[in-house]
């Protein structure tokens, strides 16, 4: 069986619930590596995530029906595309699907122009999250201190510089 990326409907109640519990699962290790299990991917409600899902774009991952990796993002008015809640499920991990939702998200977003630039942010211990964004071509442009535990780390790149479009388009 193969993993399919895809847009995540609005109204896709099922799609909604398998993101908020794999967000919940895949954010047990950044609330342990920071000691704050209050942070906000833990928190978050199914309504909240609707509306994330109504106000932005959200790709998923499937493995037959199983959502196995999400990504959200939005785009302002400046054309800034703010990329947020990479997560892959544990069992997924370290077989290219993070990187494969991120280049599906930045040709998603930068179709027509409408994102010109993409950020996204991790805090400083995620030394798994920094390599993935570097090896995407991010670089760092930010950094805010939140308190004695976790710096916030902003990371960047120029819609140039995103993934191209594939050659040809097949389930993966």
């Amino acid at each position: 069986m193969s993993v399919t990326i895809s847009e995540a409907a609005a109204d896709d109640q099922d799609a909604a619930e398998q993101i908020l519990k794999l967000q919940y699962l895949c954010y047990q290790s950044e609330a342990e590596l920071y000691g704050d299990y209050s942070i906000e991917p833990l928190t978050q409600s199914l309504d909240s995530l609707k509306a994330e899902l109504a106000g932005g774009t959200v790709l998923v991952a499937r493995l037959g029906t199983e959502v196995v990796a999400s990504v959200r993002a939005s785009v302002d008015g400046t054309g800034t595309a703010r990329v947020g809640k990479l997560v892959v499920h544990p069992r997924m991990q370290r077989h290219g699907l993070g990187g494969r939702l991120l280049d599906a998200i930045e040709r998603r977003l930068g179709e027509g122009g409408a994102a010109r630039r993409f950020e996204l942010f991790t805090g400083h211990r995620s030394e798994s999250n920094l390599q993935l964004y570097r090896k995407h071509g991010y670089a760092p442009v930010s950094t805010r201190r939140v308190d004695e535990k976790l710096t916030v780390v902003t990371l960047a790149k120029d819609a140039t510089d995103a993934a191209p479009a594939p050659a040809f388009v097949a389930s993966a």
